[in-house]
């Protein structure tokens, strides 16, 4: 551990904050669809977005930022975000959370910046700009602008962190300068379509934007060659690639619809959040976890069960949403949480076998010594 860092003991209960936040939010959302969940969890249908977006990904993100970083004011910012969402699960008003999860969001603005300062590259910058577009988004939502209005800011935040971290990695296969134009002006699209998001050019706009940044991963991104490997390393390739296959299906589907509205908004923010934000949770868990809270996450093939739950139950609730079966979506919905609880289970299951492994091989040691 570097000077001036946090150990283990102080990070691990910021990710308990933020997987709270998941349980909660993922309850609050089935009880959107109309499912029986304990009413505490009921009340928070209308937050099911911030504490997914903020009070889950926000605060992982953070940590994991924060980890990279070194720093301990960094760790201000997932302590903030899990406090605010745990201060709306305490029945606070959503107003002081608002407060908490906009001040965490910029510390890992803050912090974002400063690193791109010292390392000006495109990779960096677009990881600044998803930063700034969360702390925009959480702004707004602050000042009393509704979801709807802001989620395309939220949605910038994962995917310019998602996409400035393969093109940190895409380093071993850099792209053509034509292709980081290419990339520059997918950018533009996407920044501009959020702030414009209300209109109807603002929808096209931001529409072409996700097909395009879909369709850039999908030509550059290394893992299209690193499929062909094996183990942990064809898994992790196996997510991101179906992650923006999702990518793409919630652009074409904003496009056909023109607005995000209707059963358009749940296809749209389903496709993008669950299928592509969540696949690529799914894939980098067993890299992202050990380096956060020290521990090994052995491969296992039962990785890919929640991977493909994850797909058939958006298929299913991307199928009640365009024939307009409210019954499919909320199945759909159900199987959504299944394949999260699967995931929890698959990465707590590799969890015990990495300490049984490095138990054993310690005592393999101590014998042989």
């Amino acid at each position: 551990m570097r000077a001036g860092d946090l150990g283990v003991p102080f990070r691990l209960p910021l990710l308990i904050l933020g997987f709270a936040s998941l349980a909660a939010g993922v309850l609050a959302g089935l009880a959107r669809l109309g499912w029986s969940v304990p009413s505490p969890m009921a009340q928070l249908m209308l937050l099911h977005g911030p504490l997914m977006v903020s009070g889950f990904l926000g605060t992982v993100i953070g940590l994991e930022r924060a980890v990279a970083m070194g720093r301990r004011w960094a760790y201000a910012g997932p302590l903030l975000t899990g406090l605010g969402s745990a201060a709306i699960l305490a029945g606070f008003p959503p107003l002081l959370g608002a407060i908490a999860m906009s001040a965490g969001s910029l510390v890992l603005f803050v912090g974002t910046t400063m690193i791109m300062l010292r390392q000006r590259e495109l990779f960096m910058l677009t990881m600044a700009l998803g930063a700034l577009s969360w702390l925009a988004g959480n702004l707004l939502w602050m000042a009393g602008a509704t979801v709807q209005e802001v989620v395309a800011l939220w949605i910038n935040f994962l995917l310019l962190t998602i996409a400035g971290e393969r093109l940190e990695l895409s380093r071993f296969l850099p792209p053509s300068p034509g292709a980081k134009k290419v990339f520059a002006v997918i950018l533009a699209a996407l920044l501009a379509g959020s702030l414009l998001s209300a209109t109807g050019v603002g929808v096209i706009l931001y529409g072409a934007g996700l097909l395009g940044l879909a369709l850039w991963l999908l030509r550059q991104d290394i893992a299209r060659r690193t499929v062909k490997a094996r183990g942990l390393t064809r898994f992790i390739a196996v997510c991101l690639l179906s992650g923006y296959a999702w990518l793409a299906v919630g652009s074409v589907t904003l496009l056909a619809a023109g607005s995000l509205a209707g059963m358009a908004y749940d296809a749209v923010l389903h496709a993008i959040l669950i299928g592509f934000v969540f696949s690529m949770v799914f894939g980098h868990a067993a890299v992202i976890f050990p380096a956060v809270v020290r521990v090994k996450m052995p491969y296992h093939w039962s990785f890919y069960l929640p991977l493909l739950v994850l797909h058939a139950s958006l298929l299913v609730r991307l199928a009640g949403d365009a024939l307009a079966l409210s019954d499919l979506r909320s199945l759909g919905g159900l199987l959504n949480a299944v394949a999260l609880l699967l995931f929890i289970v698959s990465t707590v299951s590799s969890v015990i076998r990495g300490f049984r492994a490095g138990r054993a091989s310690h005592e393999a040691a101590s014998v042989a010594g």
